[in-house]
Parts: C-alpha cells; sequence; structure tokens
C-alpha cells in the first residue's frame, strides 16, 4: 500500500488521481494507525511549512513515520513534503522541520520573479532507481519560492537553476524528497511516481 499523508493542506487528489491512473494501490491518511499499514509513504506538496509540520505533530502522524522511516519503508516528499525533511526553513519565520536530512528550506535570493511557477530542467547528480527510464536533463514542473539546501553533497540527486543553482532532488538513505510536482509533470512525473512505488 501506497499512503499519501493529508495533512489537511491544498489540494491531494491530483496526487491521489496519478497514482490511481497508474493502477498503483494507495489511499489518503490521517491517521497514525492508517500510516502503520503503509508500504511506502508520500509526503504532498501543496500548503505552507508551519501549518503542515503543526499537522504532522498534531494528528501523531509524525511518529508513526518515523517508525516506518527506521524500518525501511521508503519515503517521498514532494515540494513542501521535500522541505519538511530538513532541519529548519526561513518560512513563516525560522521554523523547525522534521530533521531527517541535514540541511536548511532558503527562500530564493535573486531578481527572477518568484515563486518559480513553470517548467524546469533537472540535471541528475548520480544514478538512483527513482529516475529509472527517464533521461538526463528532463523538464519537471515547479511552483516554489523556497528550496531546499541540504547539507551535504552525497545527498544531491538532481540540480536545477532558477537565478542560481539549487537542490530540486535529494535522497538519504530510504528517504526521498523532490521539489517539483511529479503528479503535475505529465508523462515523466507519472514515470517517478511508479518508479518510486517500486522501490522495495
Amino acid at each position: 500500500m501506497n499512503v499519501i499523508i493529508n495533512y489537511k493542506v491544498g489540494n491531494l487528489y491530483n496526487l491521489k488521481n496519478s497514482l490511481d491512473f497508474l493502477g498503483l494501490k494507495n489511499r489518503l491518511v490521517s491517521y497514525p494507525e492508517e500510516v502503520m499499514m503503509a508500504d511506502r509513504i508520500i509526503l504532498p506538496g501543496v500548503g505552507a511549512f508551519y501549518p503542515a509540520m503543526q499537522q504532522l505533530k498534531e494528528s501523531g502522524m509524525l511518529e508513526a513515520i518515523q517508525e516506518k522511516i527506521v524500518a525501511g519503508n521508503p519515503l517521498l516528499g514532494i515540494c513542501v513534503g521535500a522541505q519538511l525533511l530538513m532541519d529548519e526553513s526561513e518560512e513563516d519565520g525560522k521554523t523547525p522541520g522534521i530533521g531527517w536530512i541535514p540541511g536548511k528550506v532558503k527562500r530564493f535570493s535573486h531578481e527572477l520573479k518568484i515563486p518559480q511557477i513553470g517548467w524546469n530542467k533537472v540535471v541528475k547528480k548520480k544514478r538512483d532507481p527513482l529516475f529509472k527510464g527517464i533521461p538526463d536533463n528532463n523538464h519537471f514542473y515547479f511552483v516554489h519560492s523556497y528550496h531546499i539546501l541540504p547539507k551535504n553533497i552525497e545527498h544531491f540527486l538532481g540540480i536545477s537553476n532558477y537565478g542560481y543553482d539549487f537542490v530540486s532532488v535529494v535522497r538519504k538513505s530510504n528517504i526521498w524528497g523532490v521539489q517539483f510536482h511529479p503528479e503535475k509533470s505529465q508523462n515523466v512525473g507519472l514515470m517517478l511516481l511508479k518508479n518510486f512505488c517500486n522501490i522495495n
């Protein structure tokens, strides 16, 4: 079972519809006991950092997700879901994150329009099952004002450029994060979601 964490922010149904289209068994979950049924976990990517973090804590799902991570179950964070994996974010002041991947979340600091909205290229930094069958320099759909800044280069999986280079894909062990929205990235996004849901 692939579970999509419902932390009551934004529209989660584009993601669920994508998994349904692929024929991948999935469900939206809102309670810790539902998280414990997961083979794989997806932290979706619509909303703001602070309320998402609060809902994870208050619902009890954060502890359940932590237990599954320790047990080795794969997790994919999408956009804000990827940002939550870091130690802290500049959004809404200085807000603590989950801290599963060392690093920070920074607001873009350049003269280009913020947020970045639209298609952008992802340059792969290493081979990974998440990218299986996906050519390098492919384009994915982004909507974000903040970006992840992992502390350790060994966690960099993909790089994009918007005003300057930033990490758009990250991995540490059984935890992946993507700054873009695969559910809005047409066929290449569907391929990435399918790859994740085939990771054991």
